[in-house]
């Protein structure tokens, strides 16, 4: 939904040559740790993968040692207590490392998308520096870490196979769930869930098919309009690798609105009970096909994913219900 409190993140072309080094060196900090996490949790099952990862953290410690050395030679030894989620632009990673079960699919995906940001944020930064010896230094970094994207169809080739891998790493499907899957994801899961309430308290509050269709309209359309300017707005995709703002604004937007339209449009039907009948029998099919793509580009496992939305949709299911009768 629109934010309305005010965004209190630096604008990435405000920041000085010292903040960009210092921001530089956290982030290959974070991502050293993560890697050698991934390593940790997957080496027991993927001894192949788990050494890659291993020798990742190890190149971005190298690749922090570079950016601190030129750091205390230009700047000194204090750094500028800044990280990417103090950065417009940045979005705050989900942290797929802390799930008591991670799967491999999901650390790869994951890879390529830290990677693919890491090569944008040091392009964005070399253009942005004047100092001759900093910005030849971001623009090696920037070629290193387009290298490492392609790491990412190296994990497990073996377990997934040629054709297995050739589909499931391929730049255009991951591109493919950054731009369109997961906003569209996260409005149908706003639209559906959320515009449960409404919808049924103003059924059962009022009898009325016509007076709860335009209800359920108004709430889906409102809602797809707010989630559709609230992506838009969340970055520019030039350092995330998102995308084009305009597509996942509209991907929210009327994944958003589809999914508060789902359960409204059955009350066009006059029968009161008819249509409330076919509107919660759509409700089951929402919730269940935002499980199946959480499950299937996601990689969150199915029943997990039914637990989550299919439970938490029918609280407030019946919540709208209770307070309709109220």
């Amino acid at each position: 939904m629109l934010r309305f409190w005010p965004d209190n993140r630096r604008d990435f072309s405000s920041l000085s040559e010292r903040e960009i080094l210092s921001l530089a060196i956290a982030a290959e900090e974070e991502d050293g740790r993560i890697y050698s996490e991934y390593a940790a949790r997957l080496g027991d099952l993927y001894p192949g993968s788990a050494a890659l990862f291993e020798g990742m953290a190890a190149e971005e410690d190298e690749h922090r040692r570079r950016l601190l050395d030129l750091y205390v030679a230009r700047f000194g030894m204090r750094l500028v207590p800044i990280r990417r989620e103090h950065v417009r632009g940045f979005l705050t990673r989900k942290p797929v490392w802390l799930q008591k079960t991670l799967s491999l699919d999901q650390a790869r995906q994951q890879v390529w998308e830290m990677e693919e940001g890491a090569y944008r944020f040091y392009l964005s930064a070399a253009a942005q520096v004047s100092d001759a010896g900093i910005r030849k230094l971001l623009g090696d970094l920037a070629a290193a870490e387009k290298g490492h994207a392609k790491r990412a169809d190296q994990i497990d080739e073996k377990v997934l196979g040629v054709e297995g891998r050739e589909r499931e790493t391929s730049e255009a499907h991951r591109q493919f769930v950054l731009t369109y899957v997961q906003p569209g994801l996260a409005g149908l899961m706003d639209g559906s869930v959320s515009t449960l309430a409404p919808v049924f308290a103003a059924a059962f509050a009022t009898g009325d098919t016509h007076q709860t269709f335009l209800v359920g309209l108004a709430a889906a359309v409102g809602a797809g309009i707010s989630m559709g300017f609230t992506e838009a707005a969340s970055d520019d995709g030039k350092l995330t690798g998102r995308g084009s703002p305009i597509k996942r604004g509209l991907a929210a937007g009327i994944m958003t609105a589809i999914g508060g339209l789902g359960h409204a449009l059955p009350y066009l039907i006059a029968d009161f009970w008819v249509a409330t009948g076919v509107a919660a029998f759509v409700v089951l099919i929402e919730l269940w096909a935002i499980a199946f793509i959480q499950q299937r580009y996601m990689q969150t496992p199915f029943w997990r994913a039914v637990l989550q939305v299919v439970l938490g949709g029918s609280l407030v299911f019946a919540a709208g219900i209770l307070i309709g009768n109220a």
